[in-house]
């Protein structure tokens, strides 16, 4: 059934706007200011902005693709929706005390990057058959990826060996889409385009999904001063996610606007 463009776009664009007042007031009415100095301040700020604008773009486009594809534009709108609102009480958790708002952070990437593997699982199902093993291994590394990370950023276990495991789940990740089963059935039954974006979106994984560990190990593992530790690994944390929410996001959207004007 053909979803109705206008009723849609009402519904989105209110959704969107009232995500907007998710942000705690608490901050808001506190007095702390966002100062032309805080360069990390400044980051959260942008990239929450980008995140909504992106949000906007993903529901309002889902009308000119192919029911196949729409799936596939709903999950890239919601990772960036809930990063959008962790973003908006992230950026006053710094604003308010500079102090790394850890917590948000992971409560964000425990939803959006499971939700970005279901990515390369969806954009397979649209054109073969893909079997439920590839959609659990995927979310098994991600797990193990995360859980590793969060333990050793929250101080639960020592941050060296905290690191390896997330380490062993990315590895595990990057295995599965190149040399695994993801990355065979890509090979075989797809078309050009869903290959292409396939390719680029496992090369966002590797290189996009590098800058997490260069983050950790530069806010951690370096020997810096905790304010100047705090500062490198918010920015790279915040660039990350432009690329690693919206441009994978915006791949996926290429790839389904481009197999939908084939028909």
């Amino acid at each position: 059934m053909r979803i109705d463009l206008k009723s849609f776009t009402k519904s989105t664009l209110f959704a969107i706007g009232s995500v907007l007042g998710f942000s705690s007031p608490a901050f808001a009415t506190s007095g702390v200011v966002l100062q032309s100095s805080d360069f990390v301040g400044i980051s959260f700020w942008l990239i929450s902005m980008a995140l909504v604008a992106a949000t906007a773009f993903f529901f309002l486009e889902r009308d000119r693709v192919a029911g196949k594809w729409k799936t596939s534009l709903t999950v890239s709108g919601l990772v960036t929706l809930i990063a959008a609102v962790h973003y908006f009480y992230m950026r006053d958790v710094w604003v308010a005390t500079g102090s790394t708002p850890t917590v948000y952070r992971y409560i964000d990437w425990l939803i959006t990057v499971p939700l970005l593997m279901v990515e390369f699982y969806l954009i397979l199902a649209a054109i073969a058959k893909v079997p439920g093993g590839v959609f659990w291994r995927l979310m098994i590394g991600t797990l193990v990826m995360l859980i590793g990370g969060y333990v050793g950023e929250a101080g639960y276990v020592a941050v060296w060996p905290a690191f390896i495991v997330g380490m062993l789940g990315w590895f595990y990740i990057l295995y599965e889409v190149f040399a695994g089963e993801a990355s065979k059935i890509n090979a075989a039954q797809a078309p050009a385009s869903v290959q292409s974006a396939f390719n680029t979106m496992r090369l966002i994984v590797t290189f996009g999904w590098a800058i997490y560990p260069i983050g950790y190990f530069a806010g951690y593992l370096t020997g810096q001063g905790p304010d100047s530790s705090m500062q490198a690994l918010n920015i790279v944390y915040n660039l990350a996610d432009v690329l690693n929410k919206i441009a994978f996001g915006v791949i996926i959207w290429s790839v389904a606007v481009s197999e939908s004007e084939k028909k």
